[in-house]
């Protein structure tokens, strides 16, 4: 029997760690050299003091709409065949992520960092965590779930309902915890306009030009012509996003470079304690190993896309919150690809798909 080939990320994915790393680098030399250049990006808003950055807006939804792209909102239509794994997803998502996150912030925040951070720049980077946090992820998934044999049909089925829960109920987590926990003001009209500008209208743009796409050219050339000409598209629009964001926050990244690993500590635990716990519920309730992976890895990672855009609508794109979103990106890759080494190694420990 010959050997199973061994499944790999493209480079982009593999080293994205890296790119993100690159991109502060630049970033920051942008910043801190070119000044006013930079001053005149930040103003450029949709309208005076809404903190909707128009470059950044324009970039994020060059990355958000082809991931809209892939998604088969037709596929939950089986989804009452297999309820446990998605109970769980659903569970862990949206009952306990963000409030284990908000929780791991205050006490690291607002405690333990404390004195390092400053209580301003505290509130600020826990009202980040929490808004990362309330955004599970959408396109990565389909690659953890690649990489560790998981269902791709049941990961496309768990991504379309957690986005559709996500209309629904990120805009109300976000304002009551980042409100509660870290005590600042969540304009409850931003927060509204940025799911609608970054998650309803890429939506439903993306399922009706997907529909009408496949009905009029088939799927092999939706798949490998429309959706390959707008991957290298997304992947400069992140790297240009991180730039630019990071050339905003060049002042604070220089005169705070400790805060960026003190900001990393939580989100790791979160990520760690996320996909453990949705990982052991689908164990217990005997869930299939490719459906179990896919639901621990979509617990455990985030859509950073929405989060940094939510940040930068709702505090600017130099602020604390917007950096601690941006920091959740540079770790996900190589954590990410930890969890999915652990699944793939206690395969065993589950029961085989029938």
């Amino acid at each position: 029997m010959s050997a199973k080939p061994e499944k790999r990320m493209n480079v982009f994915e593999r080293y994205l760690s890296l790119w993100v790393a690159l991109c502060m680098v630049a970033g920051v030399a942008l910043g801190k050299l070119l000044p006013a250049f930079t001053d005149t990006l930040r103003g450029w808003e949709f309208g005076s003091g809404s903190h909707i950055n128009i470059p950044i807006a324009v970039l994020i939804w060059l990355m958000i709409y082809p991931m809209m792209l892939k998604i088969d909102f037709m596929a939950i239509r089986g989804v009452g065949k297999r309820p446990g794994g998605l109970a769980v997803t659903l569970v862990v998502n949206w009952l306990v992520k963000p409030f284990s996150m908000a929780l791991l912030g205050w006490v690291f925040f607002k405690g333990l960092f404390l004195p390092l951070l400053g209580v301003e720049m505290a509130n600020q980077y826990l009202a980040g965590v929490i808004i990362l946090a309330a955004a599970p992820c959408t396109a990565m998934v389909f690659v953890w779930s690649y990489l560790s044999d998981g269902d791709p049909a049941y990961t496309l089925v768990q991504v379309a309902v957690n986005d559709l829960v996500m209309l629904v109920t990120f805009a109300p987590i976000v304002r009551f915890l980042v409100s509660g926990a870290a005590g600042l003001e969540v304009p409850f009209k931003v927060l509204l306009y940025s799911v609608i500008i970054f998650v309803v209208i890429p939506l439903v743009l993306g399922s009706v030009s997907r529909s009408v796409l496949i009905r009029k050219k088939g799927e092999a050339w939706f798949t490998e012509r429309f959706l390959g000409f707008f991957h290298p598209v997304t992947v400069m629009a992140l790297l240009a996003t991180l730039v630019f964001i990071f050339a905003f926050q060049a002042d604070n990244i220089t005169g705070r470079a400790l805060h960026v690993v003190l900001i990393a500590i939580p989100i790791l635990i979160q990520v760690y304690f996320n996909a453990s716990l949705a990982y052991g519920m689908m164990r217990v309730f005997k869930i299939p190993y490719a459906v179990a992976a896919p639901g621990a890895l979509i617990g455990a990672s985030n859509f950073f896309e929405l989060a940094v855009a939510t940040a930068i609508a709702l505090y600017g794109p130099g602020s604390g919150a917007a950096l601690a979103t941006v920091v959740g990106v540079l770790v996900e890759v190589p954590v990410m690809l930890s969890v999915c080494k652990v699944c793939t190694a206690t395969k065993s420990w589950f029961p085989a798909q029938r």
